[in-house]
């Protein structure tokens, strides 16, 4: 997949249009239309969506994201698609419907097929929607992909309620409607090498600032590490008993795992919540705690 951060001219392209914060299900739709139109008709596939959230111009605010740009781009490419879009929205936020339909997609790229969710707005002040792109199909002759609401135990995926399960440590909702683990790549990182005089060795990163917060706690996890996957149990939080950090700090205890890995790349995958993150009186109490947070975790694989 080639990244683009600005508009060039790539004609006849099957379009997928929106954000895709998460890429979960009911973006995968979308995007999954875009793909196969593309490989039926024996052309190329693009999602148009932009580099920052829009409510970072209008609002001049910094959202929380599901997933950082870099792990966004991972999970569009995994769907198969052959060109990436990441535009300046401040740069098209004044154009209309028309203005935007006309000048930035048919001029740049002639679409053969444009595919988007059912709720997908565009142009200033949202005067563009799905019914106007149905109306100018003929004029631009391309044909239009509407994706219907997804659903998980008869509730409509978006990412306002992924985002609202992960502050709440629902992480099993919020897996099941972004269709894969919520991830967290990281570079591991020196601590205070507490976790190996405990008996527990720790891989450390740090938890990026521009993501939605998980509840301080402990979770049942996956951690990959050169290119192999283990059982993990992590601490997310300021590790109160032994630093009490400002930083929050994902703590991963790797099970069946002892080297030496400073340095190196950690993925991390949720599967669940275990407890809140707690300050013990002492250490002894902590590492009777970690045996117990380990053994729920191995009975529950």
């Amino acid at each position: 997949m080639e990244i683009f951060s600005g508009l060039n001219e790539n004609k006849n392209l099957s379009l997928a249009l929106g954000y895709f914060d998460g890429v979960h299900k009911g973006h995968q739709e979308v995007i999954k239309k875009a793909v196969q139109y593309a490989r039926k008709h024996s052309t190329k596939s693009a999602v148009i969506t932009f580099k920052d959230h829009p409510c970072c111009y209008f609002w001049d605010v910094s959202p929380k994201y599901i997933l950082t740009r870099e792990e966004r781009q991972k999970q569009i490419e995994r769907l198969g698609i052959d060109y990436l879009y990441e535009l300046d929205f401040g740069e098209i936020a004044h154009l209309n419907a028309e203005e935007y339909l006309e000048r930035v997609l048919v001029k740049n790229f002639s679409p053969t097929a444009i595919s988007t969710g059912f709720n997908h707005y565009f142009g200033a002040n949202k005067s563009g929607n799905t019914a106007y792109l149905k109306e100018m199909a003929d004029t631009y002759n391309y044909e239009l992909f509407i994706s219907e609401p997804v659903t998980e135990n008869n509730e409509i995926i978006s990412s306002t309620i992924i985002r609202e399960a992960l502050s709440q440590g629902d992480i099993k909702k919020a897996n099941k409607m972004l269709g894969y683990n919520f991830p967290l790549d990281g570079t591991i990182i020196e601590g205070q090498k507490l976790g190996r005089q405990i008996g527990f060795r720790t891989a450390n990163i740090v938890y990026p600032e521009e993501l939605i917060s998980l509840p301080f706690g402990v979770y049942k996890t996956k951690a990959t590490i050169n290119k192999k996957t283990f059982n993990a149990v992590t601490n997310f939080g300021i590790r109160p008993t032994v630093t009490d950090s400002k930083i929050p700090v994902a703590e991963s205890h790797i099970l069946d795992f002892d080297e030496n890995i400073y340095g190196e790349a950690l993925r991390i995958e949720f599967i669940d919540f275990i407890r809140e993150e707690k300050n013990f009186s002492n250490i002894e109490n902590l590492k009777h705690q970690i045996k117990e947070d380990i053994n729920f975790c191995i009975k529950s694989m």
